[in-house]
């Protein structure tokens, strides 16, 4: 059977949200949302609280090798309601998954995708594996992000951060780098870089015109660090977040936590 247009499909790819002019829209502009409800639903997809344990070479990391990328459920049985990926995605960048689990035939990985934390299988014959070698952790109480070599304490970078306001906060859990963007113009509200994660609000469903996803990024008010005062997404410096840029390439693992 023929697959249908990617317009007919759930808007799931590496970075779910809108592109305009160079810039993604995440969930973070200074004026105030219009929120749209999360729907209810009856079944959950698969969730995972833990963050692969890297080899020696660093985390793994799958991209996606061809234009499209079938998604299991458990091995040979196609996932119902998310059966394959366009890739590249709609906003033309590439396709990648956190590894969880390495077996014979497939990997077991992380999809960037509401609900937060779905898993799914994908076939390593569609995709190709990489590692990268640091981790990401944002502790939104402390309102820091600090970037670890490996699964080891040495501490790469240390920032102080902004969070989401109580009424739109960041979300907690284990999520991955699934796109970076360098902005042109390094004066605006997202600063010089973009670093999308895998973590969608649990608050807001869609924010203009995209669809509720966070970053990390930079910001023209530093002044505005240390406080919760985005709509979801983390704000550093400009010179933080091209650091944060260099250090974790797509795939990288995101902690967010409490």
């Amino acid at each position: 059977m023929q697959r249908p247009s990617a317009r007919l499909l759930p808007l799931i790819g590496a970075v779910l949200v809108l592109l305009v002019g160079g810039v993604i829209f995440f969930l973070d502009r200074d004026s105030d949302p219009k929120p749209v409800a999360a729907p209810v639903t009856t079944t959950a997809p698969r969730r995972t609280t833990t963050t692969a344990k890297p080899t020696p070479e660093g985390f793994m990391v799958a991209d996606a090798a061809g234009p499209i990328v079938d998604l299991y459920s458990s091995p040979g049985v196609a996932y119902a309601e998310k059966p394959w990926l366009d890739n590249p995605t709609h906003e033309g960048l590439a396709v990648v998954f956190e590894v969880l689990e390495d077996g014979p035939e497939y990997l077991k990985v992380r999809v960037s995708s509401r609900p937060n934390g779905l898993e799914a299988y994908v076939k390593k014959d569609q995709v190709s594996v990489r590692y990268v070698p640091n981790r990401i952790q944002v502790e939104v109480g402390a309102r820091r992000v600090t970037v670890f070599k490996g699964d080891t304490d040495e501490v790469l970078l240390q920032e102080t951060v902004a969070v989401g306001r109580d009424r739109t906060p960041t979300p907690l859990g284990h999520f991955f780098v699934d796109g970076i963007v360098t902005l042109a113009n390094d004066k605006g509200s997202y600063g010089s870089h973009q670093v999308s994660v895998s973590g969608f609000s649990e608050k807001l469903q869609s924010f203009q015109g995209g669809s509720g996803q966070i970053a990390l990024h930079g910001t023209n008010r530093p002044d505005l660090l240390g406080q919760p005062i985005s709509n979801g997404c983390v704000r550093m410096t400009n010179d933080a977040i091209s650091r944060v840029a260099f250090l974790a390439p797509t795939g990288t693992p995101v902690e967010i936590v409490a």
